[in-house]
């Protein structure tokens, strides 16, 4: 059951410093921890307790979401309007590099609902059809991402830079395809692994966005506004088969209902820190009401 409830009560920084192995080894063993009555004293104290268990927080980069910079590398969560929910991902596993561990901390919890469900995806890699795993282990999946001058989040935001050269250094680096469009308009493509083995244990981890990032798993009303507004080719952003291949609608069924049969949930507290493991566990969000501020932190960068 994700997450595994430590509780104490002592300063976090503290409490971590005097503790760690034992909570890397449970972060380990079961894929996200909840760190629950320490006393964290706000995003500082966060922000401690990320470099007592992971070492300096990441820059958010090649972002796919609106957020907003609490205080140096800690973070909203994606500034979505509340009554939408955000399907299960893994942090940036449409990069050709991510973070291994992320950090969430709840400044102040939501009225109703707003959990951060949790799901292993590990369980979803084996839940999945093995003939649409073999399908994507050998095709791969693409992302396609279209940044318009005056819709969505455009590159300059995306790639922290208004500079087209640093653009083009940073995607020969990380493997993507880029077409400028027009005068300030960019598409993107990376081809990506679906399947990836943790850099741990080695178990198969169904590892990517091909179900995130495809138009079919934005809510009706929104995918409907969107093709009325653009042509698939143009969408912000969406998923095919690595080859460019589309991927048939049952298979996008068949996998949004393997996760969501694998997520489990729990209700944020005041002074929440949790602990995930991005290459254990996918995370989402419940829509909710009230005021909801759930800082973000990403830690240790991977190797691949």
């Amino acid at each position: 059951m994700l997450p595994f409830l430590v509780e104490g009560a002592d300063e976090i920084s503290a409490a971590i410093n005097a503790d760690r192995p034992r909570l890397r080894k449970l972060l380990a063993e079961h894929g996200a921890i909840l760190l629950r009555g320490f006393q964290v004293d706000g995003v500082d104290g966060f922000d401690g307790s990320v470099r007592a268990l992971s070492g300096a927080p990441l820059t958010y980069a090649e972002r796919s979401s609106p957020r907003s910079t609490i205080k140096g590398q800690v973070y909203t969560s994606t500034d979505y309007p509340p009554d939408e929910e955000i399907f299960l991902h893994t942090e940036n596993s449409y990069q050709a590099t991510w973070p291994l561990v992320l950090y969430f901390y709840c400044v102040e919890p939501p009225t109703t609902l707003g959990a951060t469900p949790l799901a292993d995806i590990a369980r979803i890699h084996d839940a999945i059809d093995p003939a649409v795993r073999a399908e994507f282990a050998a095709r791969k999946w693409m992302v396609v991402r279209n940044f318009h001058a005056e819709f969505g989040v455009t590159w300059q935001h995306v790639f922290n830079t208004e500079d087209r050269s640093v653009v083009e250094a940073y995607a020969v680096e990380k493997g993507i395809a880029l077409e400028w469009r027009g005068a300030d308009s960019l598409r993107t493509r990376a081809v990506r692994d679906a399947i990836h083995a943790h850099p741990v244990t080695g178990q198969a981890s169904w590892f990517n966005h091909a179900t995130f990032f495809h138009v079919s798993t934005q809510a009706p009303e929104v995918r409907e506004g969107l093709l009325e507004i653009f042509e698939e080719d143009d969408l912000p952003s969406n998923t095919y088969y690595g080859d460019g291949g589309r991927i048939p609608d049952d298979v996008m069924d068949h996998l949004r209902a393997c996760y969501r049969a694998e997520s489990t949930r729990f209700d944020w507290q005041r002074d929440d820190v949790l602990v995930v493991d991005n290459m254990r566990a996918a995370h989402g969000r419940e829509p909710f009401t009230g005021p909801r501020k759930i800082a973000v932190a990403m830690a240790e960068p991977s190797k691949s």
